[in-house]
């Protein structure tokens, strides 16, 4: 099957649609705006539910509405779910496919021959990744101000943020004593608010297994944690509430505001440093 990457979505902003066998939609609001957008990537969900009209979408995917996963599961309710199948999305016939990367989505390969614009969006690992795919995502959906007024907001909000941190190290310790290393976004978010990542220190891979006893061994001065791990669940959790790591002050961030880049960063990276700011004052 022959597809098209659409990085800026230039051409499909043009007018030209790039469907053989697309209706315009009798709602559409220019020519080449889409107006049936699917996504079929959480991270992506959450770029078309913050930049998109509501009546453009489509289709998200199954997790869009579940809020451990999605900072914008609010605005999903009432939107199609799809379950990654190339007979959903062949039925809605979409002018616009987004995913990270659309174009390596098996669904798609289903399909039968036929071109689907497609904006592939890099996985977002910095602030300015995140800035990237809010660009490509406003402009592809026919609403580019709305990505410049949304990376404005975010940075005001970043603007004069604190660094409690002060070198200190932390860990983004998970269920099954999973720990989030180097090179991704919740490393930066460490940097952003002064902390130092215990993965970095101890050369461990972006995703590694630290036992509870090398954990106790590092002495971290903090444990960030998924939030729905604060309280025993199963046993993937119940780790993370061992007698030997318990008085490690802890750091609570929610899972959706750093599973995938987008808006919420900025509600993470203001969160930690309340966090941190608090333990600090609750110690004096």
């Amino acid at each position: 099957m022959r597809r098209r990457g659409l990085v800026a979505a230039a051409a499909l902003l043009g007018g030209t649609s790039l469907l053989s066998a697309a209706s315009p939609a009798p709602h559409a609001k220019a020519p080449g705006v889409p107006q049936r957008i699917v996504s079929i990537n959480l991270c992506a969900d959450q770029l078309v539910l913050a930049l998109a009209d509501r009546q453009q979408i489509a289709g998200l995917t199954k997790n869009a509405a579940d809020t451990a996963m999605s900072g914008e599961a609010a605005k999903a309710r009432g939107i199609p779910l799809l379950s990654n199948s190339a007979e959903q999305i062949l039925a809605i016939e979409p002018d616009l496919i987004i995913g990270m990367p659309a174009s390596r989505s098996a669904a798609l390969a289903a399909l039968p021959k036929q071109d689907y614009p497609l904006l592939d969006l890099s996985t977002a690992n910095t602030l300015d990744d995140i800035h990237t795919s809010i660009r490509e995502t406003a402009t592809a959906v026919g609403h580019p101000e709305r990505g410049t007024a949304l990376i404005a907001r975010m940075q005001r909000e970043l603007a004069g943020l604190a660094r409690p941190g002060k070198g200190r190290v932390a860990a983004y310790y998970q269920r099954r004593g999973y720990m989030t290393g180097t090179g991704t976004l919740i490393d930066e978010l460490m940097r952003r608010v002064g902390l130092v990542n215990l993965a970095g220190k101890l050369g461990k891979p972006p995703l590694s297994q630290l036992s509870l006893e090398e954990m106790v061994a590092a002495r971290p001065d903090f444990l960030i944690v998924e939030s729905a791990t604060d309280l025993v669940t199963d046993q993937g959790s119940e780790m993370l509430h061992h007698p030997a790591i318990r008085d490690i002050p802890r750091i609570s961030v929610p899972q959706a505001w750093t599973v995938c880049g987008s808006p919420a960063y900025t509600q993470a990276a203001r969160s930690m440093a309340a966090q941190i700011a608090r333990i600090d004052r609750s110690r004096s």
